[in-house]
């Protein structure tokens, strides 16, 4: 991708966060999913590391080699003409040369934006300490810098996802931490597992930075979010999660009840799913 590109794209991505209305960032796990999402009118497109993973044979949680995860990002980034944000999960390193490396190639597959979480899938210890994930941010941004690749950072903490804490601790340790999230470099905040409307106005309240929620079942509409002044939903792993789903469905249809006309019931044609493949490559 060209620098002009890149640059197109980016600006796109961060205008997105500064509409009037919530915009919902859907959620690619591969070429086709990123593509339908485009034809269907999306204006960005992110990725699922649950649905990278699984899709792969591989548990969720930096478990899929690192190689496998780049080549994903590409293969989306490559399938679209839209903005893509890749889900970094942790960062896949430590702090130090690790890191920095594996950002650098991130970068470097053409997404303009990451999404970087707090959690350490550690049961024992599992939000990463503040001041550690302070300087992963923190790096990020000066390799972007230093590499004139603009990035857009969404720095993600799973302190609801984790139901750490009572309600009212967890609230304001998330404004606490957030705030510090912004102020060492990132441009949104993701705090998955909030629903509560009232903590979302205090949390509205407390941001000055665009917010993102996760899409869950119990959520605000979009358009009491939008009245809020949330920027952005993501979809997360839900629509791989209900890809998954429809096919159990129709597997349960052939073996059950010998139907085999279940699973071709408003289905694409293999002619219209042959021409998504015709990607215009970036």
């Amino acid at each position: 991708m060209d620098t002009q590109n890149r640059f197109k794209k980016f600006q796109k991505f961060k205008e997105l966060h500064q509409q009037s209305s919530t915009f919902v960032l859907p959620n690619a796990w591969d070429a086709m999913s990123a593509r339908t999402y485009q034809e269907e009118g999306f204006q960005a497109v992110g990725t699922t590391s649950a649905g990278i993973s699984i899709s792969l044979g591989y548990p969720d949680g930096e478990n899929l080699p690192f190689e496998m995860m780049l080549s994903a990002l590409k293969i989306i980034v490559n399938s679209v003409s839209l903005p893509v944000s890749a889900d970094i999960e942790g960062g896949y390193g430590i702090i130090g040369e690790e890191l920095t490396e594996k950002i650098k190639q991130i970068i470097l597959t053409g997404v303009v934006a990451i999404n970087i979480e707090d959690g350490t899938g550690d049961p024992h210890h599992p939000i990463t300490d503040l001041s550690l994930q302070l300087e992963k941010i923190a790096i990020i941004r000066e390799i972007s810098q230093s590499m004139d690749m603009p990035l857009f950072i969404n720095a993600r903490t799973d302190l609801y996802w984790l139901n750490i804490g009572n309600l009212n601790e967890r609230l304001k340790t998330t404004i606490n931490r957030t705030r510090a999230y912004q102020e060492a470099g990132a441009d949104c905040v993701f705090i998955p597992g909030l629903r509560c409307i009232d903590s979302i106005r205090t949390l509205r309240q407390e941001i000055s930075c665009p917010i993102n929620l996760l899409a869950e079942s119990g959520s605000p509409s979009l358009e009491e979010l939008s009245n809020i002044g949330i920027e952005r939903v993501s979809c997360g792993s839900a629509p791989f999660r209900a890809t998954v789903t429809l096919l159990k469905k129709i597997s349960r249809h052939i073996m059950k009840d010998s139907n085999l006309e279940y699973m071709n019931k408003g289905t694409i044609s293999y002619k219209e799913l042959a021409s998504r493949m015709e990607f215009n490559r970036n």
